[in-house]
């Protein structure tokens, strides 16, 4: 699955095409050192198929190679931290 990031100013995303249906993460920059996701959006018809997963993963590696951390605003993204303790070097729950 090709992952695809896009950031304008203070507000950025990591998205895909799945199936002709697209998936995205959101973020707000709040400083060069952090992020905040705001929103996973899934279409229903990608759902239980792992590319929310996926993209909260690539989010957290971007996060590693960028040296910033992310706060989860997204109760998607929140969860999926919550249950990925490998991922709290980066994320601030």
């Amino acid at each position: 699955m090709d992952i695809l990031h896009e950031e304008t100013g203070a507000k950025g995303r990591y998205s895909t095409t799945v199936e002709g249906h697209e998936a995205e993460v959101t973020y707000s920059r709040s400083s060069p050192r952090l992020i905040i996701v705001d929103h996973t959006g899934v279409p229903d018809a990608l759902r239980g198929k792992g590319i929310g997963q996926a993209l909260a993963a690539h989010a957290v590696e971007g996060a590693r190679k960028g040296g910033w951390k992310i706060m989860p605003l997204c109760p998607f993204f929140r969860a999926q931290a919550m249950r990925h303790k490998d991922w709290q070097d980066v994320v601030d729950l």
